[in-house]
């Protein structure tokens, strides 16, 4: 399985409606290929929406992207490219320890997806050391996924939590780091190039809300 993160920051103003038109477009193109989820930002850069898509491998990718831009009720559909600023789309490889995205996973009202860039050759050692310490975590909070980049940008691994609320969020924090088993041993720091994090809203329609 992979994942294609695919990240559009829009005009000011337009984040809604381009949700309302990927709702009215997404069961049209989940004919092809199944999200995994959508969210659009609260904090960190404005303006954005991150759609995930579900493939087994790129040349299902490829499969589908083209069914999808051939399909005539996508086309008679707008989809809102004239609110784009800006496209980029990564492919993720989903860590072993990972529960699969896209099934009824009604984990909570808020994300936060926190994406940290790596040394090259670190990713490895990230995650044998969340392997052995992802389950202290997860008795505060569920993992709703952690991957790290195959395509587009490179050495960075995310990982997306879910919360109730901005309160749940400090709290679950708070309790988690002062857990002796969190954050993850050995520690992968001195590898650490770069942090950081967004806080999201998912949409009605997305699998993860």
């Amino acid at each position: 399985m992979i994942y294609e993160m695919r990240t559009y920051t829009l005009k000011p103003g337009t984040v809604s409606e381009f949700e309302s038109r990927f709702a009215e477009r997404h069961p049209y193109r989940e004919k092809h290929s199944k999200l995994g989820g959508f969210w659009h930002t609260e904090f960190g850069p404005l303006n954005q929406v991150i759609h995930v898509w579900m493939y087994e491998d790129l040349n299902q990718r490829l499969a589908a992207r083209e069914a999808a831009n051939n399909d005539p009720d996508l086309q008679r559909i707008p989809g809102g490219r004239e609110f784009v600023i800006e496209q980029e789309s990564d492919i993720f490889m989903p860590a072993p320890f990972m529960r699969p995205m896209g099934g009824d996973q009604a984990l909570g009202d808020l994300y936060e997806m926190r994406i940290y860039t790596y040394q090259p050759g670190a990713i490895s050692k990230v995650i044998d050391s969340w392997k052995g310490s992802i389950s202290a975590r997860e008795k505060y909070s569920p993992l709703a996924a952690g991957m790290y980049s195959e395509l587009g940008s490179l050495n960075k691994w995310v990982h997306i939590w879910p919360y109730k609320d901005l309160n749940e969020r400090t709290r679950i924090r708070a309790e988690a780091t002062s857990d002796p088993n969190w954050p993850p041993t050995p520690s992968t720091r001195e590898f650490l190039v770069k942090q950081e994090n967004k806080l999201l809203i998912p949409a009605a329609f997305s699998p993860m809300h």
